[in-house]
C-alpha cells in the first residue's frame, strides 16, 4: 500500500489511510448491529494496528464509552504507556470534545478521520482542541478520509431509528 490520494490543493492522505479507515468502518458495522451509534476507531502505531473499538455507551452504560476513548485505553495498555506518541488514530466520525481531549492527553500525533461532524466536532468542525496552541501537544488532522461511506453509515442507522 503506497500512494497518495489529493483532496481539494492542501488535504492529502495515502492509501493506508484508507485501508485503516475501512478497518474502522468494520467496527462501526459492528456498533450498529449492537445498536450503538456507529463509531469506529483504530490505532495504529509503527505500522500495527494496536487498537480498534466502537461506540459502546448503550452496552456499558457509560457516557464516556466512545471509540476514541475506548481505542485510547487499548493502545495505551497494549504499548504499555499513556503516551501514544508516533500512533495514528483512525475514527470514522470527528472526535468531539471528550475525545479531542483525551487524544491531546494521549500525545497522539495524526488523527485521520472520515465524516465531519458540524454539531459536535472538536478537530475542525466546530473546535480546533487538537491544534489549539495553547495545549501542550497538538496532532496533525486528516478529514475526510472516504467521508461519503462514514457518513451513509451514521445516516442509515438514525434513518432505521425514526
Amino acid at each position: 500500500m503506497s500512494g497518495t490520494v489529493m483532496i481539494g490543493s492542501e488535504r492529502a492522505w495515502t492509501v493506508e489511510d484508507e485501508h485503516y479507515m475501512r478497518r474502522a468502518l468494520e467496527e462501526a458495522r459492528t456498533a450498529a448491529e449492537e445498536g450503538e451509534v456507529p463509531v469506529g476507531a483504530v490505532i495504529v502505531c509503527a505500522g500495527e494496528v494496536v487498537a480498534s473499538a466502537h461506540n459502546q455507551r448503550e452496552q456499558l452504560c457509560d457516557p464516556t464509552a466512545h471509540a476514541e476513548m475506548i481505542a485510547i485505553t487499548q493502545a495505551a495498555a497494549a504499548l504499555g504507556d499513556w503516551r501514544l506518541e508516533g500512533c495514528t488514530l483512525y475514527v470514522t466520525l470527528e472526535p468531539c470534545p471528550m475525545c479531542a481531549g483525551a487524544i491531546v492527553q494521549a500525545r497522539i500525533e495524526r488523527v485521520v478521520y472520515g465524516a465531519a461532524d458540524p454539531k459536535a466536532g472538536a478537530c475542525e468542525s466546530l473546535y480546533t482542541l487538537t491544534n489549539d496552541p495553547r495545549l501542550n501537544h497538538r496532532a496533525q488532522v486528516v478529514g475526510g478520509v472516504l467521508e461519503e461511506e462514514c457518513r451513509a453509515i451514521l445516516q442509515d442507522f438514525f434513518r432505521q431509528r425514526r
